[in-house]
C-alpha cells in the first residue's frame, strides 16, 4: 500500500486551492520500506493561518519544483498501488484534481485510516491523526501537519489496525479489499461483516 497525505492552500480544490506539498510512503508487510515527499509550486498565495498551521511559505513553495513536475514523479512513484489516507475524503480530492492537471486518472481505491480506526479502535478519544497515534502508542513525528511526518504517522497506524484485525480474527494478513469493505460497513457490524467475508474467501478457495 502507498500512504499519502498532501498539504495545500486551503481545503478544497473545488474552490481553487492547490498541493503545495506532497508526501508519499510505501508499506511492505507492515512496515516502511520508501518515501516520497516534495514541496510544489501551487501558484497560489498560501494564506497566513495555512503557514501558521504547517510552517510552509510563500517563498518555501516558490522555490519548489512546478506542482505538474512532482505530481508526475508520484504518481510514477505510486503505480497502481493501493491507496490509504487519513481523512481520505481530503486527500482523494486533491490528488485527483493535482492528476487531472497533468493529464492523469487515478485508478486505484482510498482506504480511510480514520474510518478503519473508529471501527477497530471505538473507545479512542479522538480521531484525529495525532490522538490515535498516541492512544495507540505509536512512534509520533516530531512536526505534526507536514506531509512526510503525517504520512508517516497515517502508515504506522494504519499498519497498527491491521495487525488489531489480525489478531483479533485470528487472520495472517489483513488486506486493503477487507479495509475496503470494513470502512463501508457501520462499527456496530465489524465482527459480522469480517467473519461474512472470511466465510466467503474460504469458500471460494
Amino acid at each position: 500500500m502507498i500512504v499519502i497525505d498532501f498539504e495545500t492552500t486551503g481545503l478544497s480544490p473545488a474552490y481553487g486551492d492547490r498541493a503545495t506539498e506532497i508526501a508519499a510512503v510505501r508499506v511492505e508487510d507492515g512496515r516502511i520500506v520508501d518515501r516520497y515527499q516534495s514541496l510544489m509550486n501551487p501558484q497560489r498565495s498560501i494564506p497566513s493561518f495555512i503557514t501558521q498551521l504547517t510552517g510552509i511559505t510563500n517563498a518555501m513553495v516558490r522555490k519548489a519544483p512546478p506542482a505538474a513536475q512532482v505530481m508526475a514523479e508520484v504518481a510514477d512513484f505510486v503505480g497502481d498501488q493501493p491507496l490509504v489516507a487519513h481523512n481520505a475524503s481530503f486527500d482523494s480530492k486533491f490528488w485527483d484534481s493535482e492528476l487531472n492537471r497533468i493529464g492523469r486518472c487515478r485508478q486505484q481505491p482510498f482506504v480511510c485510516s480514520m474510518l478503519i480506526a473508529r471501527r477497530v479502535l471505538p473507545q479512542a478519544p479522538s480521531y484525529k491523526l495525532g490522538v490515535l497515534v498516541d492512544f495507540a502508542g505509536l512512534p509520533r513525528a516530531a512536526r505534526a501537519h507536514r506531509a512526510l511526518a503525517d504520512a508517516e504517522m497515517a502508515a504506522e497506524l494504519i499498519c497498527h489496525l491491521q495487525r488489531e484485525l489480525m489478531q483479533r480474527f485470528q487472520l495472517a494478513q489483513v488486506s486493503h479489499d477487507l479495509l475496503q469493505a470494513i470502512q463501508r460497513r457501520p462499527k456496530s457490524q465489524l465482527d459480522a461483516c469480517v467473519r461474512r467475508l472470511i466465510a466467503a474467501q474460504c469458500a471460494a478457495a
